[in-house]
């Protein structure tokens, strides 16, 4: 009997490694294959052009360099566009996170205000997390025209699926107790979730909140390249504009820069306090 499970044991083992060989092999070969199909289609080949790949943010650093005392004053010019640029990352995550949060109790088993709709409101969450924001942007920028509205509803519109997967993760470790007491005296399902679950899982939704809100300060600036306002829609334009204008764009850099580092120390000091407090409780 010992003889025979060892052996089942080491053929389960063999077939394993074996399937995970040839994945491998798959995985190197579809790499391989990508890269040479980039390469044929690049206007450049890859290599010939690595040595060159410092050629333009040595430019950039010169020109800023050599008109450094513009720097402040541009700085001072983009800080409007800045700040919309934080404003659009913050109504996004509010939006993403009072949606994500409410789509997460519905998805989460022994919450569910509707337990056989479980799978659909987790797939509704993987489709809002499947696609990316710039592909969303385009096509409001298409119907919608340029600005922030667009640049929000897309960032929003990934953030209530990247958060409602962590919320209802959260709210899976939620002690079911309260939720059961209340029910007891007759409860209604929103009284139970706010009452009984949303005091235990607040700390953690408000941490991966601000945790989402950095990310999405970072995706702003990136969809403002395809005119969905803010500052990255500013430094598009220094940036095309060429030499001549790399001082602004410079300015535009570290003034980005400079904000997504205050805005991940806060928040970090800001999750690190709710996580404390959260332990000293317990």
């Amino acid at each position: 009997m010992t003889d025979t499970i060892r052996d089942d044991y080491l053929a389960a083992a063999r077939r394993k490694r074996m399937y995970s060989g040839i994945l491998l092999i798959l995985f190197v070969a579809m790499l391989a294959g990508g890269f040479d199909l980039a390469q044929s289609r690049n206007a450049g080949g890859f290599l010939s052009g690595l040595s060159r790949i410092f050629d333009f943010p040595g430019e950039l650093l010169a020109e800023a360099f050599q008109k450094a005392g513009n720097i402040p004053g541009h700085m001072w010019t983009y800080l409007p566009s800045l700040i919309e640029t934080i404003n659009i990352a913050a109504v996004a995550t509010l939006f993403g996170a009072l949606i994500g949060g409410a789509l997460s109790l519905l998805a989460t088993r022994g919450l569910a205000r509707w337990p056989a709709l479980i799978p659909v409101f987790r797939r509704l969450l993987d489709i809002c997390r499947a696609v990316p924001e710039v592909v969303i942007a385009l096509a409001l920028i298409f119907a919608m025209g340029g600005g922030p509205v667009p640049a929000m509803v897309a960032i929003a519109f990934h953030t209530i699926g990247a958060l409602g997967k962590l919320f209802s993760e959260v709210n899976e470790n939620a002690d079911l107790k309260p939720v059961e007491g209340l029910s007891s005296v007759g409860a209604s399902w929103s009284q139970r979730m706010w009452l009984g679950i949303l005091p235990q899982v607040a700390p953690n939704w408000l941490s991966y909140a601000l945790l989402r809100f950095e990310i999405n300060v970072r995706a702003s600036a990136i969809l403002g390249f395809v005119g969905a306002g803010g500052i990255g829609y500013e430094l598009k334009n220094a940036i095309s504009w060429g030499q001549g204008r790399f001082d602004a764009a410079a300015s535009i850099f570290l003034l980005l820069f400079l904000t997504i580092v205050a805005i991940d120390q806060l928040s970090s000091r800001w999750r690190n306090s709710l996580i404390e407090g959260e332990h000293g409780r317990h």
